[in-house]
């Protein structure tokens, strides 16, 4: 299924046409898309650096886990909206951009991965999965949220 004339709708949307007419608008977003990508990522890092024991060790990962939580949701959330706005202005860029499908893709991973393993690992009662496990999950989650960012980064300096 050709997925361009979709990107192209987008594009010529209402919401396309004025963030890529404003002068403002794209760096507007772009602001917020990043500071909700600190918010999440910064959430996220929290969690995974507490199940590698490299931080925040007087409390339960679980605790962290829970604090942590509404941050790395609602950053997520943002980040999803913002983009929505930065990707209908140059649909059709992202369409042919390779940094682009790489960052959905690892977004959809990552998404899933932060909810079905690494909370579930997170919350677990402290003992309930061995260390080697914790690490695993933690690293697995800081490589993909990498690789999230660094191909949204990569859009920007791509084609």
């Amino acid at each position: 299924m050709d997925l361009l004339p979709l990107f192209q709708s987008f594009e010529g949307s209402g919401l396309g046409q004025a963030v890529r007419e404003s002068v403002w608008a794209f760096a507007a977003i772009e602001s917020i898309h990043l500071l909700a990508l600190a918010m999440m990522g910064g959430a996220a890092l929290l969690v995974d650096l507490r199940l590698l024991n490299l931080g925040m060790t007087e409390r339960t990962t679980a605790e962290l886990a829970d604090e942590a939580s509404p941050y790395f949701t609602l950053g997520l959330i943002v980040l999803m909206i913002s983009g929505a706005g930065l990707f209908a202005s140059e649909a059709v860029k992202c369409y042919y951009s390779t940094p682009f499908w790489v960052k959905i893709g690892t977004l959809v991973v990552a998404t899933i991965f932060a909810y079905a393993v690494r909370n579930p690992v997170a919350r677990a009662a402290e003992g309930r999965v061995g260390g080697g496990t914790r690490a695993l999950v933690a690293l697995a989650s800081i490589a993909l949220w990498f690789v999230v960012a660094a191909a949204g980064r990569w859009i920007g300096f791509s084609g």
